[in-house]
């Protein structure tokens, strides 16, 4: 048996946690040694579930990464406009890194990144966790065995729920590009462009064209008698579909790490706790008209490559029902179906008589963990922290793995797509570099 691989994390927030609790599950392939996080809550909550001492616990990473390093690789899971300026340090001070997506939030922190990466011959992965997914994985591989030959046509549908865009969109922090340094497309999609970007790897994407708005939160459509915040002064709340009251306390646990984080040095806090934060300077308890929020609430992509496949990516926030669903078209056939059902089909022509189509459903909710050991996204979460440690440990990948150099289409396809959305104009992306 070998030693553990030893890991820090850096922003001790939801993501880094979720990666991190690979370490309970697995304690024979993994141990957290220390943590570096500005908020001292955040710091405490990470050094007593990994029993991290306290000259292990650092402010910030700079601090972590000035020491001679005493771990084998870093969790990344700060915030979007901090993960390259944290990771670069680390990069220098001899980690490899597991950073949170987006990897970069511009063209330019993406130069950097790349450069650096080649330059101190670290390694580094991003957490593009839908390719770990069974659901994708799966797909990936009959993708692989030519299934239904070359794919010449990619549709991708995520519709985010209306209490996901709330939470995260509009009262959250993802709600003013200026602030958090990603757009809508890049804080929500940019795993669905890296799907495309896979489905399609080694093909480079040459032509963006972008559109959409900001149609159901625009200041000229919020409600005529509404408040500033839910549970204080507005008149309507009883009514409304975005009440704080309805998202928040009657669902309780329901985006918890987000909404109480406020109340996080409260041992255990009541029912009551969580109203009156509500009532006060919680930001969730706001109004969604009313949070200055910046962001398209659904957004279309078309996507040209450089062997004149196209694909296509829809973006629709605040439905009903939240859903990521693909369909794929090549020359042999095609493979359909959406992620939370966790079935795809996978159909070709048969032009027997009598006969039009024939179909195989793959079901894995029948014989994988999706939910469960294994974390969200259907099952994504800790596999990509398992592969990453395969690689750590001179071990093959798997076929999901997230290199640098293999996510970079995905986060240049977002960029394309943003300025295209910006002008209104067709974005042609260089062939060599895929930069615009």
């Amino acid at each position: 048996m070998t030693a553990p691989l030893r890991a820090v994390i850096v922003g001790a927030g939801h993501r880094a946690m979720i990666y991190a609790s690979f370490a309970h599950h697995h304690p024979d392939q993994l141990r957290i040694v220390g943590v570096a996080d500005p908020i001292p809550h955040r710091r405490q909550m990470a050094a007593q579930r990994f029993h991290i001492p306290p000259e292990r616990q650092f402010e910030n990473a700079e601090t972590l990464a000035a020491l001679p390093r005493f771990a084998d690789f870093a969790i990344n899971g700060t915030m979007d406009h901090q993960h390259v300026p944290t990771t670069l340090p680390l990069l220098e001070a001899g980690y490899d890194v597991l950073l949170e997506k987006p990897f970069a939030t511009n063209q330019e922190e993406l130069r950097q990144l790349e450069e650096a990466v080649r330059r101190t011959g670290r390694k580094l992965a991003v957490c593009h966790v839908l390719r770990y997914a069974p659901f994708y994985a799966l797909i990936r591989k009959k993708v692989l065995e030519k299934a239904i030959g070359d794919i010449f046509n990619l549709q991708l549908v995520e519709h985010v729920s209306y209490h996901h865009y709330a939470v995260g969109f509009l009262r959250g922090k993802w709600a003013r590009p200026s602030v958090c340094g990603s757009s809508m497309l890049l804080a929500k999609c940019c795993h669905d462009l890296d799907l495309i970007a896979w489905m399609k790897s080694g093909i480079a994407p040459v032509r963006v064209a972008s559109f959409g708005s900001n149609f159901q939160f625009s200041p000229r459509k919020t409600p005529p008698a509404s408040g500033t915040r839910c549970l204080t002064d507005c008149p309507i709340e009883p009514d409304c579909l975005y009440s704080a009251r309805k998202h928040y306390l009657h669902h309780p646990n329901r985006w918890s790490f987000y909404v109480w984080d406020a109340l996080e040095t409260i041992p255990n806090p009541t029912l009551a706790d969580k109203e009156r934060s509500l009532r006060e300077d919680n930001p969730y308890g706001r109004c969604v008209w009313k949070c200055g929020a910046d962001v398209v609430d659904h957004q279309s992509v078309l996507i040209e490559f450089e062997d004149g496949a196209t694909a296509t990516l829809h973006m629709v926030g605040g439905c009903a029902k939240p859903s990521r669903s693909i369909h794929l078209i090549g020359t042999r056939g095609e493979i359909q179906g959406a992620l939370e059902d966790g079935r795809f089909t996978w159909r070709v022509p048969d032009p027997a008589p009598g006969r039009e189509t024939a179909e195989i459903v793959f079901d894995l909710k029948t014989h994988d963990d999706t939910t469960g050991a294994f974390g969200g996204h259907g099952g994504g979460d800790l596999r990509l922290v398992d592969d990453f440690l395969h690689i750590l440990r001179g071990e093959p990948p798997s076929i999901s793995s997230t290199p640098l150099e293999d996510s970079i289409a995905g986060h240049r396809m977002v960029f394309a797509a943003d300025q295209a959305l910006e002008t209104g104009s067709v974005v042609e992306l260089d062939r060599r570099t895929n930069r615009s």
